[in-house]
């Protein structure tokens, strides 16, 4: 058998595309879909985590940490549990986030000086207002607060929404009953997505009484709200000083308030004061405010401070401040104010979410929300407390049935074979229900007895009562809003406080002057036109003919013209040789050392070419019936109303106009039934009485006050005092005192009478005041030394005498100025 040949079959094959499902690319514009992507995550934040709920006022940590004990049972009457049991049940049940995020919401709410009503009763180290942190989880322990369980009251009663929990296997509420509004009482904070909530604590009585009058009243005012809410009440207390910013926030859901701490200036048994401070403003960390003040008093920004003393304890704050003997404490406090958190400014934010949505709210509408919620709760829980009823009611009825016809009910179970042929029979022959006649067929024979029989129809009765009472809740809001209120009468009844913050009516704002201490001051200007304060105590007193101490160090060619005394508190008015006049606040001068040249008064003031000061004068304040007169080189005298300068400032205004080739010398104040003394360089001197002198606008020129001998001028004028002498200074430090009494008041335009004899070894007279025994001197030369003697120590002579050396000077230095001191008591 032959063989076949194999044949080899060759195939074509060809290259086949796989098939290719194209894809369905949907473009997108990037900037929408950033716009929406960010906007649900921003939303995520604001409803999910970062604000509270205006009805319950808790965000969702908070809700949910509460409710996770309350289904626990860890409430106030039960044992304290673990805090690491609380957190661990809150992150696997609810909360899925981490553990220290759990723990310090937790820590927070325990907190008696970060809520006004904590919700959680801590046991253990809670962390404290020096803040320091809370003991780790596994050392403390907690349980839930009575009046927090008072929000939580009726959750089980369908009186608020359930949702899934993040992982489907429990429900958990959207909110929570709250028997009483937490959101005003306790306040909230948080940082949301462009926007903050930041709600002040308020006291819970007063929050209550005001829903209680607004149920009475919906149509009440913000005002009256106000009147039963004044404002906000710290757990730290504090004092508000103010209420516009409390108005404006609760009309309009935004203001700032000023919170201060409370402090009291106490005396001790040595004599020195000492500031005591009891209360700190809200959310202020104690132990940073310390450091704070040492930092101040180690950097001399605040001086007069001794040491610092904190005695606080579990029962309250004291930190003392002792101080200095001579400090003055008013000022160190009020700089304490000024420059740390003892007074802070507090941003009111009413901003809560109002059906999911964020809404800035005026204090109205956050109780208007809260009562509606509350009117929501009285409602679904009476829904469900009648269908309770009902239900119950229901089975009653079904027993009365079976006890009406016992005999033949228990004949017709016992010929049933089966439950169900039982069931079916009662329903048929006596007209019963499912769930009446399996009621039936449950019931024990002990129910038979003639007691139990009675308990049931009492029941009955109760239910059927109860039952009419719930419908007509339902059919009637007043009733509704009844329940509300009694409630809350409840609720006020059992946890009203009495007020922590105190409230002042006056806003208190700090100025410069409330951290300066008024104290006398020694104003210096050269002529070179230099300026400076001191204090009046840096120069020790020397008897008559001292050498004086070295006060101002001023050039070769320049010397001291004018020496003052004032507070620090006064206005420093300036008159220039040119008949201007300028005002700067006295403490507005630099402070300096007594032998600093000081500064420039271009720095004060905005003096022309050639124009320099002549003439100062110290006031508090421009008062209309407050007059100056002023004498000009040459003669004119005028005078003027000091309310004529209070424009003048630094850039200055025109106090008289002056003739060619005179200018302004000197100014006092003066009383119109008071004399002014003039005198001149060459010792003659004119009294002449201020109210025959009419006060002038600041235009005018003046009058003619003395005749002036060919070469002679003025050099200074004063006023005649009771109790005072007329003192002299010459120019080579000659000076004596002279009874006023050896001058008669003459009408002015006369060449006057001597007062001064002067000589080559006197020299002119450079200077002259009213000066009383108690007062003293400052006597400055040329070449910037300073003596302070007691006028006492300085003799009184007649008209025409020299007068005593008064201070020895060097070669080629003469008296440039004199100024008086008050004796310090």
């Amino acid at each position: 058998m032959a063989r076949k040949k194999k044949t080899t079959k060759k195939t074509n094959t060809e290259h086949v595309e796989p098939t290719v499902v194209k894809e369905q690319i949907k473009p997108i514009i990037i900037e929408e879909e950033m716009k929406s992507s960010y906007l649900d995550y921003a939303m995520s934040v604001i409803v999910g985590r970062a604000l509270p709920d205006v009805r319950d006022g808790l965000k969702p940590a908070h809700r949910r940490i509460l409710y996770a004990m309350q289904t626990r049972g860890w409430t106030h009457e039960k044992p304290y549990v673990k805090s690491a049991k609380i957190v661990g049940e809150v992150i696997g049940n609810f909360h899925p986030h981490g553990d220290s995020a759990i723990y310090d919401t937790m820590v927070r709410m325990a907190q008696d000086f970060s809520l006004r009503v904590p919700l959680i009763h801590g046991h253990g180290n809670f962390g404290s207002i020096d803040g320091d942190m809370a003991a780790a989880y596994r050392y403390t322990e907690a349980r839930l607060n009575a009046v927090s369980e008072a929000l939580l009251a009726d959750i089980n009663k369908d009186t608020v929404d359930f949702v899934d929990t993040f992982d489907g296997t429990r429900k958990e509420p959207t909110v929570l009953p709250a028997a009483w509004p937490n959101l005003l009482v306790n306040g909230s904070n948080g940082i949301a997505v462009g926007m903050a909530t930041n709600i002040p604590p308020h006291n819970l009585g007063e929050v209550v009484t005001a829903c209680i009058k607004l149920i009475d009243n919906s149509d009440l005012s913000i005002n009256h709200i106000m009147k039963i809410i004044p404002g906000p009440d710290f757990p730290t207390s504090g004092i508000i000083y103010g209420t516009e910013g409390i108005r404006k926030a609760y009309k309009t859901g935004k203001g700032i308030i000023s919170l201060r701490a409370r402090a009291e200036i106490e005396e001790t048994k040595n004599g020195k004061e000492q500031i005591v401070i009891t209360e700190i403003p809200y959310q202020v960390n104690k132990s940073n405010l310390l450091a704070s003040i040492a930092s101040l008093v180690k950097n001399k920004k605040i001086e007069g401070i001794t040491a610092i003393r904190d005695f606080s304890n579990s029962k309250g704050i004291r930190i003392v401040i002792e101080l200095k003997n001579s400090a003055p404490s008013y000022i160190i406090l009020n700089n304490l104010y000024k420059h740390t958190q003892m007074q802070i400014s507090f941003g009111i934010i009413n901003l809560a979410l109002v059906n999911n949505k964020p809404k800035v709210m005026n204090i109205k509408e956050i109780l208007q929300h809260y009562i509606d919620h509350r009117k929501d709760v009285v409602i679904r829980r009476t829904k469900y407390e009648l269908a309770r009823a009902e239900e119950r009611a229901h089975i009653l009825e079904g027993l009365r049935i079976a006890l009406d016809n016992i005999d033949a009910v228990i004949k017709l179970i016992r010929r049933s074979k089966t439950v169900e042929i039982a069931r079916t029979g009662l329903m048929k022959n006596f007209k019963l229900t499912e769930k009446q006649a399996s009621a039936i067929l449950e019931m024990r024979l002990q129910r038979l007895t003639g007691l139990e029989r009675n308990k049931i129809e009492e029941e009955y009765q109760a239910l059927k009562k109860a039952i009419a009472e719930y419908k007509s809740i339902l059919k009637s809001v007043a009733k509704v809003m009844g329940i509300i209120k009694k409630e809350l009468e409840d609720i006020l009844k059992k946890y009203n406080g009495i007020r922590r913050t105190e409230i002042t009516g006056e806003t208190k704002e700090l100025s410069i002057e409330d951290v300066i201490a008024d104290e006398e001051m020694i104003v210096t200007i050269t002529k070179g036109g230099f300026i400076k304060r001191m204090v009046a105590n840096v120069y020790r007193r020397q008897r008559r003919g001292g050498r004086g101490v070295q006060g101002a160090k001023v050039k070769e060619e320049d010397f001291v013209l004018v020496v003052l005394t004032a507070t620090a508190h006064q206005n420093l008015l300036f008159f220039t040789n040119k008949g201007k006049v300028f005002y700067i606040k006295v403490h507005e001068l630099s402070q300096e050392g007594r032998q600093a040249r000081g500064k420039s008064l271009k720095n004060y003031l905005n003096l022309a070419s050639g124009e320099w000061v002549t003439a100062t004068a110290a006031i508090r304040d421009f008062n209309e019936n407050v007059y100056f007169a002023m004498v000009t080189k040459y003669g004119v005298l005028k005078k003027i109303s000091a309310a004529q300068f209070v424009n003048a400032k630094r850039s200055g205004i025109r106090a008289l106009n002056l003739d060619t080739n005179d200018e302004l010398i000197s100014v006092c104040k003066v009383e119109n039934k008071q004399d002014i003394f003039i005198g001149t360089a060459q010792g003659r001197a004119l009294r002449t009485n201020a109210g025959k002198v009419r006060a002038m606008g600041r235009s005018a020129r003046g009058v003619r006050g003395l005749r002036l001998n060919e070469g002679d001028y003025i050099i200074g004028m004063c006023t005649v005092k009771p109790k005072t002498k007329l003192f002299v200074m010459t120019e080579k430090g000659y000076g004596k005192r002279i009874d006023f009494r050896n001058f008669q008041a003459k009408g002015r335009g006369g060449k006057g009478m001597i007062y001064q004899k002067t000589n080559t070894r006197t020299g002119n007279c450079i200077a002259l005041d009213s000066v009383a025994d108690d007062h003293e001197l400052m006597i400055m030369t040329n070449k910037g030394v300073v003596l302070r003697t007691n006028v006492s120590g300085i003799s009184t002579y007649g008209r025409s005498t020299q007068g005593v050396r008064c201070v020895n000077l060097d070669d080629n230095d003469t008296v440039s100025a004199i100024a008086e001191l008050v004796e310090e008591h």
